[in-house]
């Protein structure tokens, strides 16, 4: 498995892991593109990562793929800074894994390696948010050097939820 910039090799395998997710809320950001127009798509990737028209309130981040020869496994995105709204509730790293992936522990992987991407570009700290009751998120980032730093309750949909925000020393 590796890590790879969003491109047009991974077409089909993107699509049908869009499939996949259905109405589920889709982690990271970058996965609620509109794919209709793939080059366009990606084209937009990679407007993000050089920090080009970004909505307000967004900062510069690129996007990764971990794949598995054809399959499209999971999707990382790695803010390379924050502002302040993220660093409060958001952090570094988004990731999510393919639905019918999940359970064989592939985002403590994609985690790892995502992390070593940042620590290449010079990196020293990451924060990590979850929510609460995500437990398989919070074992993810603990499995890879995450320390609870604190909490937040933040309002969502009319519902309370308590975000858990960790560190990760690079």
């Amino acid at each position: 498995m590796q890590l790879v910039k969003p491109c047009l090799q991974y077409h089909q395998s993107y699509l049908q892991y869009i499939a996949e997710l259905g109405d589920e809320e889709r982690y990271p950001f970058p996965l609620d593109f509109d794919c209709d127009d793939f080059e366009a798509m990606l084209q937009k990737n990679q407007n993000f990562a050089d920090g080009v028209n970004l909505p307000q309130g967004y900062v510069a981040s690129e996007t990764y793929w971990l794949v598995n020869g054809v399959d499209l496994i999971g999707v990382a995105n790695l803010r390379l800074s924050l502002n302040d709204s993220i660093r409060h509730c958001g952090g570094h790293i988004g990731l999510g894994i393919r639905p019918s992936f999940r359970g064989k522990g592939l985002g403590v992987e994609l985690l790892a390696q995502t992390i070593a991407v940042a620590k290449l570009k010079g990196m020293k700290e990451l924060h990590i948010h979850c929510y609460q009751n995500n437990l398989a998120s919070a074992k993810m980032i603990i499995a890879n050097g995450g320390v609870l730093h604190s909490e937040i309750e933040l309002e969502d949909d009319n519902a309370a939820a308590i975000i858990q925000r960790y560190r990760i020393q690079v």
